[in-house]
């Protein structure tokens, strides 16, 4: 059983609510925040499998069709690999966000999902996000979790940027 990394998406990757983008609608309004590749190229260097999970309500809602979310994270996994970093796979809640479905974050869902389609052992991997639900999911499927921003968390470390988190992730990863 493999060790993972799993990462937010908006907030942790790339810009949301930000001068330039408000949602990430099309490729082209999908900025990676300074430094965010290049922390995926450094963990990837370690030897860890990087995936990434996001809700996209969006596509529930209507404002955003399948084609174009895959078209955007395309996008994004070619971005990081321009850096040397390697995203395994992409998973996504497209669920409103009241649908009650599992694989909306704070469920645990999308990560027991690739778990068992990857073999990989939960309790030894890191769920990284921006929001509490983010903390939360990660809890709820057995990883061990890091919070990206300056709020109050119940996650077992803080960073500001991934960047700054990459040295706890690997020190959670080898504990």
């Amino acid at each position: 059983m493999k060790q993972a990394i799993f990462l937010d998406r908006d907030g942790v990757l790339n810009e949301v609510l930000s001068d330039r983008v408000k949602f990430v609608n099309r490729p082209e309004e999908l900025y990676l925040l300074e430094g965010a590749a290049e922390a995926v190229a450094e963990l990837s260097r370690n030897g860890y499998e990087i995936f990434v999970v996001t809700n996209q309500g969006g596509v529930g809602l209507g404002f955003l069709k399948e084609k174009r979310l895959h078209e955007i994270h395309d996008t994004m996994i070619d971005m990081i690999k321009e850096h040397g970093g390697e995203i395994k796979e992409v998973a996504y809640c497209p669920h409103k966000p009241k649908a009650g479905c599992e694989c909306r974050k704070p469920n645990a869902g999308m990560l027991l999902d690739l778990a068992s389609r990857h073999h990989l052992d939960l309790t030894r991997s890191v769920m990284v996000g921006d929001h509490e639900r983010d903390i939360e999911a990660g809890k709820k499927a057995g990883c061990k979790t890091v919070f990206i921003g300056e709020d109050e968390t119940a996650a077992d470390e803080k960073a500001p940027t991934l960047s700054a988190a990459v040295p706890l992730i690997l020190e959670l990863l080898e504990a």
